[in-house]
């Protein structure tokens, strides 16, 4: 299960150390559920590329297995190097709404943007048995002054529509619905775990029907795959038919732990495109230029014609990543490895808010 990234004799600290030791809650035929103490819950962002202060992540993995994940490499932390470990070693934050509680009493959070679900769903299947997230949104009730905005595939979500609405009276919350495609086929094999895109828009209905602000997030464009003008408008003709209130995108991008999991689902589904996309990716994680602003240029017009604004007045999930961009991406846990680790230029590596670090 676990490998080595880099040769070492000393014995794992830090976060590897902690996912060594975590507790075995449950054992199932797709993944395994696995308690972890957590550090904190309420991540610093320290990039000033990141349209949000805070991240917070419920779980560690996600069980969603969309082969596209950037995420996965997040689990090399844990010293776990399969890419299927993020989908099969799903780790339970223990005592986390306790942690956000404290975090949330003493970090200076007021009017800062906190970004729910930025690396794993916070609705994927372990919600439905341990209820992190929630327990989370009903310490939320209690904030005034947040702006918080979570992003999920989930149709899970609309449980906590009464606490959304409570947190709504205080503070401002946006939930953002990941759809990619329409083609419940194509939903199926490239996110085989989440729900049908019929019942996430249905979900983004009844968000609205509640009053909550709800948007739709067509990402990542895959390219010849769901890129065409006629999947994109699909997506965002089914926004504005159930109501939602913005729309963002994204192009898809690549780094190494996902091209382990992505190229060999590309040779078994569509082996028309290995090849283009081996070359596409020869030597950078990002879409050229041109790629990004052809997709801009056709989301632009789309927008226009289904009445969307150009500039939400929300943050949006992720930035929209650039090939000239030298490597900057989204870090979503807390910065507690001290094992030796890949060499990575991490901008937004959160960090417990500095009344409670030790």
């Amino acid at each position: 299960m676990w490998g080595t990234l880099a040769d070492s004799a000393s014995a794992p600290t830090g976060i590897e150390r902690m996912a060594r030791e975590a507790t075995v809650l449950l054992e199932k035929q797709q993944a395994d559920y696995l308690r972890i103490e957590a550090r904190s819950i309420l991540n610093r962002c320290s990039s000033e590329r990141m349209p949000f202060a805070w991240t917070i992540n419920p779980y560690r993995g996600c069980e969603f297995g969309c082969r596209y994940c950037y995420a996965r490499y997040t689990h090399e932390f844990m010293g776990l190097t399969r890419w299927e470990d993020f989908e099969e070693k799903i780790y339970v934050k223990r005592n986390a709404a306790r942690t956000l509680e404290r975090e949330l009493a003493s970090a200076r959070v007021r009017g800062q943007g906190i970004a729910l679900g930025t690396a794993t769903d916070p609705y994927q299947p372990a919600e439905r048995r341990f209820r992190v997230t929630r327990s989370l949104l009903a310490v939320m009730v209690q904030a005034r002054g947040l702006r918080l905005s979570i992003t999920t595939k989930s149709d899970l979500v609309t449980r906590d529509i009464d606490l959304l609405r409570r947190i709504g009276l205080r503070n401002s919350v946006h939930v953002n619905m990941t759809v990619t495609t329409l083609d419940r086929r194509l939903a199926r094999v490239l996110e085989f775990r989440a729900p049908t895109p019929d019942l996430r828009l249905t979900a983004v209905r009844a968000l609205r029907d509640a009053g909550l602000a709800a948007g739709v997030t067509l990402s990542p464009v895959l390219p010849e795959i769901t890129d065409t003008p006629g999947n994109l408008e699909a997506v965002v003709a089914a926004a504005r038919k159930h109501g939602a209130t913005h729309l963002f995108w994204n192009v898809l991008f690549l780094k190494p732990s996902t091209q382990a999991a992505f190229f060999p689902f590309l040779e078994r589904h569509f082996p028309h495109l290995a090849t283009r996309y081996a070359v596409r990716f020869s030597r950078s994680a990002f879409l050229s230029r041109a790629y990004k602003d052809r997709i801009a240029g056709l989301m632009d017009a789309l927008k226009q014609r289904y009445g969307f604004p150009d500039q939400a007045p929300f943050e949006m999930p992720a930035p929209v990543h650039e090939a000239a961009a030298d490597a900057e991406q989204l870090v979503l846990f807390p910065a507690d490895h001290r094992a030796a680790a890949p060499t990575r230029k991490l901008p937004c590596v959160g960090s417990a808010p500095r009344a409670i670090q030790r």
